[in-house]
Parts: structure tokens; sequence; C-alpha cells
């Protein structure tokens, strides 16, 4: 089968299209015809090496998968060939793509019981835009975060794919949100994804301007999964008895919090890490009846898969890429 390799750690030179065996199912899998594949950050950290992760090499990387089951393991029950799924990517405490063989590829081996109903009225492309981004910001904002009406919640690095999803589910939940990206293009797009206010933290210091715009009061929610280079302006930016919430850290995990402000304004530090079954199952609820349309900026071949990371690492989407083998 036709697949994206990674053949070495390090730059994107090191992507290749070519030819891996075709996966088998044992007991208890399926083999599903990948329609769509959404990439992530994730992916790009997996093709530059992670400390202390080992991967056989040349490796699939590709977590948001949908598609079609094309074979069944004979004890399989719950699926059968020709029904649309979507591939829940937590597998047996794994990750779909980080851990094992993922869905850059024509085809990809899944535990049957990984596999979601996809109904017809949503698109392969919308499903796989789903499960890394949009359900690590439904589980980080409402499972975690509790995000109520009328509440006003910073999203830091609110043009990529956790991102645009936190916009559109903090909107669903009634607050009112403060969007922070790096260029005024995006930051328009961001008005028009239902964002109240925008800050250009390129121009801007977006602690400074959250606390202009919330009355010298702070917000009630900070996203932060920049880390590093954003988290002592994030805590600033919280009012007394305000939460921060966190998935990830893609500037570093070595954040300075000045815990002054912790204990004076009793803030809770909130972690979430990645989504519930029940979580890809109430988006897929949100997206057929239109209350929520995945955020895709655009839809690439597998041949430009090097094209995909690149836009990726150089800030130029605004939501999801997806890949189509």
């Amino acid at each position: 089968m036709k697949a994206a390799l990674i053949v070495e750690h390090g730059d994107r030179s090191n992507l290749q299209v070519g030819e891996y065996p075709k996966p088998v199912p044992a007991a208890g899998e399926v083999i599903i015809s990948v329609k769509a594949c959404g990439l992530n950050h994730l992916d790009i950290f997996v093709r530059r090496g992670i400390p202390g992760r080992h991967l056989e090499l040349p490796h699939i990387s590709g977590g948001d998968v949908s598609g079609v089951i094309a074979e069944v393991a004979a004890d399989v029950t719950n699926v059968k060939v020709g029904d649309r799924v979507l591939i829940d990517p937590l597998v047996h405490g794994q990750a779909l793509g980080e851990d094992f063989t993922g869905g850059l590829a024509e085809y990809v081996k899944v535990p049957a019981i990984n596999c979601i109903p996809l109904p017809e009225d949503v698109s392969f492309e919308e499903a796989a835009a789903l499960p890394i981004a949009y359900g690590t910001a439904y589980r980080m904002l409402i499972t975690r975060g509790q995000v109520k009406l009328n509440e006003t919640i910073l999203i830091l690095g609110a043009s990529g794919g956790v991102g645009t999803a936190a916009v559109q589910i903090a909107k669903l939940a009634g607050a009112t949100v403060i969007a922070a990206a790096g260029s005024d293009e995006k930051l328009e797009k961001l008005k028009q994804l239902g964002a109240d206010y925008v800050i250009n933290y390129n121009k801007a210091d977006f602690s400074k301007e959250t606390w202009r715009i919330s009355g010298k009061k702070g917000v009630d929610v900070v996203v932060d999964y920049t880390g590093k280079d954003t988290w002592p302006k994030s805590i600033l930016a919280t009012k007394k008895g305000g939460r921060v919430l966190t998935c990830g850290a893609t500037t570093g995990f070595e954040a300075v919090t000045d815990l002054r402000y912790v204990w004076v304004r009793e803030l809770a530090l909130l972690g979430s890490n990645g989504w519930e079954r029940s979580d890809l199952e109430q988006l897929i609820s949100l997206v057929r009846s239109k209350k929520l349309v995945p955020v895709i900026d655009r839809v690439l071949p597998l041949e430009e898969i090097r094209e995909a990371h690149r836009v990726i690492e150089e800030r130029e989407i605004f939501g999801k890429v997806i890949i189509t083998p």
C-alpha cells in the first residue's frame, strides 16, 4: 500500500511517500480503507523524534482517521465490511500514529472496539478533524474546565486545530471569547468564527490587552497549551478565582509559575489529557446538527505530506490540515 513514511527522525526531508506492507487483521481487529486523516502537532513531534520514545523506522504517523471498513477478523461482530467509521485514536492506553502505525496510508489496522459509527451526513474530512483537536478541546473546556454561560475566556494559539475548536466550543457554552493569534488575517477569521475580541500577540502584550478588555479584572478562564513562552503572562491575565487550562506545551514544558498570584488570586491550574469516547460521540452529534462546523484549512493528497508538515510548522494554517490517501 501507499504510505507517508518517516524514514529517519529529523526535518521534513525525512518524509517519503512509498510502499509499505498492507496490514493483516489479528483477532478483534479490522482494516480501514482510509478516506481522510487529520494532521496534528503530534505528527511533527513524532517526525522529529520524541525523547525517550523509540519507534521502529520507517514509521507511519497519523491519529485522526476516518474511512470505510475493508476487512474484519473472524471474531469481530460489532462492525462489518462497508461501514463508515471514525477511529478513536486511543488504543489500549496508547496513541494511534505515535506509539504504533497510524493512518497516513491507504489502509490502517485498529481494534474493532475503536470504531465509532459515522453517519452519512458527516463527511470523512469533517470526521477526521475531530478526535485529537476537537476531542482535546471539548474535554479541556467542558469536562475539565466547566466553562459556563457568560464567563470570559482567553484562548491562546486560537488559529490552530485545538484553538479553533476551543473558540467554537466556548461559544457553544455561551462564553465571551478573547482569541489570540499571530496575524491580522487570522484574527479576522477568528472574528468570523465567533470570537468577541481578538489580540495579535505579535503586536501587543496579550496579557495587558486581556487586562484592558476585561476592565482590569482578568478573565475567568485562560487556555494555554503554548507553555514556556506564554505561561507567566497567562497567570497574570487570570482573575481572582479563575482557572488556567492546559493540554500541552508546544514551546516547552519548563514554564515558570509565579506562585504568589496562584495563592493571592486563588487560581485553579487544570490539566487535561486527551478525550473520552463519549466526547467524540457528542462531537459527531454536534456536527450532524450543524451546531459545530469543523474548521478545515486545506485538504491535501498524501503526496503533499511534506507541504502539510511545512504549513503546520510555519503556522500558516487556520484550523485543520486533512490528508486524503
